[in-house]
């Protein structure tokens, strides 16, 4: 069971830099690329704001008057920080807010693909070293690029003035589409972001014991 951290952990002290790039950029992509693309489709941002009650969160959680199973139930739907436009007629045109559990999951599927494109490279590395060349390790390469862009584009969203409550990056691009086709848009969007996340977790865990017990990519195991 160890084999595979032992092999993340490798390729993370080999490729620290490009660990940490990528984590950050996917991180990035993902809190920017929705208020991006609303921008586009209906009109660019024009607040953006941390929610101001977070500075009561420690007296919230300190409190003895809010139960325990409350504050569970509370914080993962807490609200961080969101992105509006201003409707010209009024009111908000669009918002795209995040809460606690967009934020872990932003962070889990960053640290994932960081984590796994730093093992690509490690791969890669061992791979040349003993003769078998780059392209023996491009299949898995290309693998977690269309990960990466299926997580990015189908990752669910809390929207306003969308037709729907939660609807994934690439269904902001269409807007005016029936209020049930974004439903189960919606409901895709949950489905493929699990698959994504089970997918990247597993190819990470492969590619820590593949790094850690078979550096020369034959079939002999050490």
């Amino acid at each position: 069971m160890t084999k595979p951290i032992d092999g993340v952990l490798a390729a993370l002290r080999a490729r620290p830099n490009l660990f940490v790039s990528v984590t950050i950029l996917v991180f990035i992509l993902h809190i920017f690329v929705p208020p991006l693309v609303l921008s586009l489709a209906r009109g660019p941002w024009t607040y953006f704001t941390l929610n101001p009650w977070l500075s009561k969160l420690p007296e919230y959680l300190a409190s003895s008057e809010v139960t325990l199973t409350r504050k569970l139930e509370f914080l993962p739907n807490l609200v961080l920080f969101w992105f509006s436009s201003d409707s010209p007629y009024g009111g908000v045109e669009w918002g795209f807010a995040v809460d606690v559990t967009d934020l872990g999951r932003f962070i889990l599927m960053s640290v994932l693909l960081g984590s796994f494109f730093a093992l690509w490279f490690y791969r890669r590395d061992q791979l040349i070293r003993y003769g078998w060349g780059a392209r023996a390790a491009q299949p898995a390469g290309v693998a977690g690029a269309l990960a990466s862009i299926l997580g990015l584009s189908t990752g669910p969203c809390s929207v306003m003035g969308c037709g729907a409550p939660v609807i994934p990056v690439v269904g902001l691009a269409f807007v005016g589409l029936s209020s049930g086709t974004l439903k189960f848009l919606a409901e895709l969007s949950s489905v493929v972001t699990v698959v994504v996340l089970l997918t990247m977790t597993l190819g990470v865990a492969y590619f820590g014991w593949l790094v850690s017990t078979n550096p020369r990519g034959d079939s002999s195991s050490h």
